[in-house]
């Protein structure tokens, strides 16, 4: 017969609560500045900061956060004229495949509610690296809304296909 130590016993619990402790914990999140609404798997963290795009300087702001082994973000720029959106969003895509190194990238039309038709929302797929060697697969789903232009992003060694569904599904003007 098989009998626990006292010791044992907590260990095991233990164990057995974190195994029952969901990896994803959804909830809605509402960036800062925005009328959007989204699903993030985890207490978002909200940041800022002014990027080069389109030879403008560019404030992106960025509501994320880490769950089971992958980022989770929306980023956000303004750029002030609704007819530089197709060619900013471009210059992102490429800004974004470059900087994970990626060797292989697919293009897909997506959808987005309340998203501007045009330009078209996309979905990109891209496996590539971090700058220290480790492999990264990447998600990425671009659209506008007037000037405002959005990247919403999934970063992991292996992207789970569920819970990018479940967090660009989730992605709404309301």
């Amino acid at each position: 017969m098989f009998r626990l130590s006292s010791r044992a016993l907590p260990l095991l619990l233990g164990f057995g609560l974190l195994a029952c402790s969901p990896a994803l914990n959804w909830r809605e999140v509402r960036p800062d500045g925005v009328n959007l609404a989204m699903l993030l798997p985890c207490k978002p963290d909200r940041a800022s900061k002014t990027v080069p795009l389109d030879g403008r300087d560019t404030v992106l702001s960025m509501t994320g956060c880490e769950a089971g082994g992958a980022m989770f973000a929306l980023a956000r720029a303004d750029v002030g004229d609704a007819s530089r959106a197709a060619q900013v969003l471009a210059q992102w895509q490429s800004l974004t495949l470059a900087h994970m190194r990626a060797s292989q990238s697919v293009t897909q039309n997506a959808q987005v509610p309340g998203a501007d038709a045009l330009p078209q929302p996309v979905q990109v797929l891209a496996r590539g690296s971090h700058p220290d060697g480790q492999a990264v697969e990447g998600r990425a789903l671009y659209f506008a809304r007037g000037s405002q232009l959005f990247q919403a992003v999934v970063y992991a060694p292996r992207v789970s296909s569920e819970a990018v569904e479940t967090f660009f599904s989730s992605i709404k003007f309301p």
